[in-house]
């Protein structure tokens, strides 16, 4: 049996397997999107898929410590909105 990647949530800190995450992109031109399937090319950070921890990565604004960029307040909105289109 093939062991199952696990990457650590920015929000809450707790360790999953890959797959039963939420991978937020940052691309080569610098946006950021929610990445559902994983595989879209750029630097990536995960999150548990969960509505609590999206609201502590936009309320602690955490995607700017793990880019090392400031964000801006559009971009963690696209990124609440995305995550609640999906949930419908």
């Amino acid at each position: 049996m093939k062991k199952q990647p696990v990457r650590m949530c920015i929000a809450c800190r707790s360790a999953l397997e890959k797959k039963q995450m939420l991978r937020i992109v940052k691309d080569k031109e610098g946006n950021i999107s929610l990445d559902f399937t994983g595989k879209k090319a750029g630097r990536g950070a995960y999150i548990c898929d969960s509505a609590q921890c999206i609201e502590k990565c936009i309320k602690n604004r955490l995607l700017n410590r793990n880019f090392q960029m400031e964000i801006s307040s559009e971009v963690y909105d696209a990124i609440k909105v995305q995550y609640g289109n999906r949930q419908d």
